[in-house]
């Protein structure tokens, strides 16, 4: 029976690839309407073209946040390993824009093949890693055979899996089982991560805590973000971080209505694409805005709002504001990384849905360094007594640092559980 529901399951995924196959090229061109990097490197793709390069450590991160989760990992892998060569690859330009900015200096780039046999078999053919390390939870069946038959073994790092993915992946169970059982090592973030990966059939796992407490503020990032905040003056400003479709609208409808008349917003979209389209919402709300893009000089006196349309100045970002509200997590979307605004030693604001940041939330909240909120008009509420409040900033910012501070260490309890002899 369990053999028969391992090949029901690989025939359904079989079949579910090999319907979409027409739509992949159909998607690239669609998506790189907005974003042009997606009509680059197709072959990639497909694992067509030389090998990128042959014997490495190679790290599978899917976008910015995996990858940028990674960079401690990979500096304490390199730290013991120096001679060996490492291989970042990616599902997206923007991931891909973030592994060159992280580690162009010294790796090679490319895209992870979409998840046929053929693909991962070339790949894995080409590239003969020592060891393959997978951020968070990326369970590519395909990929997982291709490198079981290459003898490559392979890690879940910074490994999580909230109930609802649980959920997803246990609707093809003896495939996800299989999977599974073929990871060498899980370093799950937390003990509830490990109880579920568990329970769907991952062994050898362990919990070694979140990377992403182990990411260090650049300290240029914070010298340009003071540099920003002493040119803005004695504004109040409030931050909205990593926001996303759905939640922009609610969040500018509410500024409009309830924030003084001082008080700046810095937002922040997550996704490159949507800049434009960020803007017209600001515009749409009768608010007066400037784009950090063009920002050559001070802010205008009438200026309400920031677009923060630039990659890779996140944490600048962070230290120039008062508050940091986090977005993904006023819609249904699980919430993005608070961690980061908590290192700064900001206050945070996060919506209901944080359940990609489950655990992380919860121990913020209970240290005192960040506050729930029900939705936009509650999120301005909060934020304004803040504002209003600096005791209460400086406790709430003095507690995250202290949060984020008695967290870290995971990156060395990774580094100690990958296969050190696949490395040399």
């Amino acid at each position: 029976m369990p053999a028969l529901r391992l090949l029901l399951d690989w025939t359904l995924y079989r079949l579910a690839l090999l319907l979409a196959a027409p739509l992949i090229p159909l998607r690239l061109l669609w998506r790189g309407r907005r974003e042009r990097g997606y009509w680059q490197h197709w072959g990639e793709r497909l694992a067509l073209g030389p090998a990128p390069v042959t014997g490495v450590l190679w790290i599978h991160a899917v976008s910015v946040g995996e990858m940028r989760a990674a960079q401690p990992l990979v500096n304490a892998l390199r730290a013991v390993h120096p001679d060996v060569a490492v291989l970042l690859t990616c599902m997206t330009p923007t991931g891909r824009a973030t592994a060159e900015a992280l580690y162009g200096d010294f790796a090679r780039i490319v895209y992870l093949p979409y998840d046929y046999a053929g693909s991962m078999r070339r790949f894995m053919r080409r590239v003969r890693p020592r060891v393959g390390i997978l951020m968070e939870t990326e369970l590519w069946p395909n990929l997982i055979h291709a490198a079981a038959r290459a003898g490559v073994p392979l890690v879940l790092a910074n490994a999580r899996l909230s109930e609802r993915s649980a959920r997803g992946y246990a609707r093809l169970p003896a495939l996800t089982r299989a999977c599974l059982a073929r990871v060498a090592v899980v370093a799950a973030q937390t003990e509830a991560d490990a109880e579920r990966l568990e329970k769907l059939g991952a062994a050898s796992v362990h919990v070694a805590g979140n990377l992403k407490f182990d990411i260090a503020p650049p300290a240029a990032q914070l010298e340009l973000g003071a540099a920003w905040k002493a040119k803005w003056g004695q504004r109040p400003v409030l931050l909205a971080a990593s926001t996303r479709e759905g939640e922009e609208a609610l969040l500018l409808r509410a500024f409009a209505e309830t924030a003084p008349a001082d008080v700046l917003l810095v937002l922040v979209p997550r996704h490159p694409q949507r800049f434009n389209e960020v803007a017209g919402l600001i515009e749409a709300a009768g608010l007066a805005y400037q784009r950090r893009s063009m920002l050559d000089g001070e802010l205008g006196p009438q200026t309400r709002v920031l677009l923060g349309d630039s990659l890779g100045e996140l944490f600048a970002y962070y230290a120039a504001c008062d508050v940091a509200f986090v977005g993904g997590s006023l819609a249904p979307l699980g919430g993005q990384n608070l961690i980061e605004p908590a290192s700064v030693g900001r206050p945070v604001l996060v919506g209901p849905h944080t359940f990609n940041f489950e655990e992380a939330t919860r121990l913020a909240i209970e240290a005192g360094a960040a506050v729930r909120v029900n939705d936009a008009a509650d999120l301005l509420a909060n934020a304004q007594k803040l504002l209003n409040d600096a005791p209460t900033r400086t406790r709430m910012g003095e507690a995250g640092l202290a949060f984020a501070a008695c967290h870290r260490g995971a990156a060395a309890r990774v580094a100690a559980l990958v296969p050190v002899r696949a490395l040399g």
